[in-house]
């Protein structure tokens, strides 16, 4: 009997909900800071970097101090870009608050497709382990 490759068995799925969380700060942070002068909205390609997290595994190893522990990471910085404003603002705020709301919402529902997907995976998993 082999053991269970949980790489094989999750995918990229794992890597993606991280992604997904980072970007979701990015783009609140733009929805914050909405009516801040100044404020340039910012963002990053989601896909560049889930196959940079993939293929180079950007993030860092978190220390356990015990063996029962599970292994967790660290994410690095994304490579941020200034959003293209469409209609800056005359304070220099480059915030649309339209086009912020529609990635958070596009983005809010690819995480929750990956974290329904990872869900069902694990009960497939746990489900496979009782032999039921």
């Amino acid at each position: 009997m082999s053991a269970i490759s949980f790489q094989n068995a999750l995918s990229i799925h794992p890597q993606a909900l991280l992604v997904r969380a980072g970007r979701s700060e990015v783009l609140a942070n733009n929805l914050a800071n909405a009516d801040t002068p100044g404020f340039k909205a910012r963002d990053f390609d989601f896909q560049a970097v889930l196959n940079g997290e993939v293929e180079k595994q950007r993030s860092l190893e978190m220390n356990t101090t015990n063996n029962r522990h599970i292994g967790g990471r660290v994410q690095e910085d994304y490579d941020l870009q200034y959003r293209w404003p469409t209609q800056p603002s005359i304070d220099g705020n480059t915030v649309d608050d339209n086009v912020e709301n529609a990635e958070f919402t596009k983005n809010a529902m690819a995480f929750n497709a990956s974290f329904e997907f990872l869900n069902r995976k694990f009960n497939g998993l746990t489900n496979a382990i009782r032999g039921e």
